[in-house]
């Protein structure tokens, strides 16, 4: 009863046979277990999504990557509601160009903005 109290409490001085047994023990059941355990941490189907704006200086200026869902100003103006969501990030700037980048299923899944301050 003492030995099984003194593993679990791990009272045991470094480098004894005790110590290297439970060292084992532990080592074991990490790089064998999930041979035999289903811990289902599989790879995900798709990529995540990042939940923030990106920024890149380009320059003298800057490259925004937005989301479609981060343009909430929605007037029917492109250029406007990506120049409106870059200022609630940025402050006044000048918007040069943006490009619209989709995925393989011809879906918008970013915009890229390059802006620079006046």
């Amino acid at each position: 009863m003492r030995l099984l109290r003194n593993y679990i409490f791990w009272t045991y001085e470094r480098g004894s046979l005790h110590y290297d047994i439970m060292v084992t023990l532990i080592l074991a059941f990490l790089f064998i277990s999930p041979h035999y355990i289903d811990f289902k941490d599989r790879p995900q189907d798709s990529p995540l999504e990042p939940t923030q704006t990106l920024v890149q200086q380009d320059g003298a200026g800057y490259v925004y990557t937005l989301r479609p869902q981060d343009i909430h100003h929605d007037t029917g103006d492109l250029d406007g509601d990506l120049l409106y969501a870059v200022v609630q990030y940025a402050g006044p700037v000048t918007m040069d160009r943006y490009e619209v980048v989709k995925d393989a299923h011809g879906k918008v899944s970013r915009y890229k903005v390059w802006v620079h301050r006046p």
